[in-house]
């Protein structure tokens, strides 16, 4: 089945740019991810000052973490759909200097309510961006290194994990939360003007309208698409949002073992992102359904073999380079799906994964209150499971791609 193509808008190509251009601007989207990513999950190391600062609960302070994955699902088909004939790059630098006063909101805010108003905007910054930036690849460097572009890309994600949530946690403990915040302002900032600089003019190509995103969703490889994202995403953030009750209540392991063991994670993940960034586009079942089968096993292995701080440390690593490997296999799996659509195809990948993100962080919370730590990870295991079956099965089909 093959994917309804999108209209195309009446625009003049971009003139040929040097490779060396090219690449520096693909290191501004990438800053710009790496902000939106460090943002987006910096309150995961400060809720405690955060709920302490305000005297409202964690539980109250934790809609800091649940505010931008819904509002990032909602805005990814609102924003893109909204601005579908302007400038990509003026959106980009729009999106991200929106980002920048959120930080500077957050940072400044008296009371809490204006923290969650600058959550808000966070959730519009990654919906909008996420659905422009992920899919620019081609369009900033020559086709042959658009892969390894796209894996560049989406090495910020992980890079957000090891490098800048630490730092902001560590900023925090030094100068206060709002210190953190205040600095991601002036970083994202740095990308704003980053963006605008060295990025060309990229006139909308192919407009995305409702009736494309429909079509879409009528196609096999989408739904497909739709069902393995889902399924991965559940199984990792309902696991990996408490991965650290997990480590210090089985693994018994002290606060400064976790942070090494999750920096060891992240590095981990690194290194999957540009494995699985490069496995993908000659291999995408294997590529994917890999990552499911590694993100299982380590998953499921970890209420038997995490007792032990090294056993539990080596099915981190496992699971690091599985997870790093995820987004660029999705995003991959939908670009696939629709060539001819790809920031329609980006709209669906940003609106599907920032809504199970937040449908799985939930579904973990009730779980490990219900039961322990040890189930959620065993669930998150058997949720890979099948998402490594969706995999098989559309490989099974032998349906070609579009």
């Amino acid at each position: 089945m093959s994917a309804a193509p999108a209209l195309a808008a009446p625009t003049t190509p971009a003139p040929a740019r040097s490779p060396f251009l090219g690449w520096l601007a693909v290191l501004a989207v990438t800053l710009g991810i790496f902000c939106i990513v460090t943002t987006e999950i910096l309150p995961i190391g400060l809720l405690t000052d955060i709920g302490a600062g305000f005297h409202i609960s964690e539980g109250t302070a934790g809609l800091m973490m649940t505010l931008p994955g819904l509002l990032a699902a909602v805005a990814a088909p609102a924003v893109t759909l909204t601005t579908a004939r302007l400038d990509r790059r003026l959106m980009l630098g729009a999106l991200t200097l929106l980002l920048a006063l959120a930080n500077v909101l957050a940072a400044v805010a008296p009371v809490y309510w204006p923290v969650l108003v600058s959550r808000v905007l966070v959730g519009i910054t990654i919906g909008g961006f996420w659905s422009i930036g992920a899919g620019l690849a081609d369009r900033l460097v020559r086709p042959e290194s658009a892969g390894r572009a796209t894996a560049v890309i989406f090495s910020a994600v992980p890079l957000g994990s090891v490098f800048g949530v630490p730092a902001g946690t560590f900023l925090g403990e030094l100068a206060g939360w709002r210190a953190a915040f205040l600095a991601m302002g002036v970083l994202t900032t740095v990308a704003f003007a980053m963006l605008l600089v060295l990025l060309p003019p990229l006139p909308a190509v192919r407009i995305t309208r409702p009736a494309v995103l429909r079509a879409m969703l009528r196609n096999l490889h989408t739904r497909f698409a739709l069902l393995t994202t889902f399924l991965i995403v559940l199984a990792h953030f309902g696991a990996y949002t408490y991965v650290t009750p997990f480590l210090e209540q089985v693994t018994r392991a002290d606060q400064r073992t976790v942070t090494l063991f999750l920096l060891a994670y992240g590095a981990a993940g690194v290194l999957g992102n540009f494995l699985g960034g490069a496995a993908v586009t000659r291999c995408p079942h294997a590529a994917f359904g890999a990552a499911a089968c590694l993100l299982a096993a380590a998953t499921l292995l970890l209420p038997v073999l995490g007792h032990r701080p090294l056993g539990a440390l080596a099915l981190l690593l496992v699971w690091g380079v599985a997870y790093g490997a995820v987004p660029v296999s999705s995003q991959t799996w939908f670009h696939r799906s629709a060539p001819h659509a790809p920031e329609a195809a980006s709209v669906l990948f940003t609106a599907s994964f920032q809504a199970t993100f937040s449908l799985g962080a939930l579904v973990g919370g009730v779980v490990v209150d219900r039961t322990s730590a040890s189930t959620v990870m065993t669930l998150g295991g058997a949720t890979a499971v099948v998402m490594a079956l969706a995999a098989w099965v559309h490989f099974a089909r032998r349906v070609e791609w579009p």
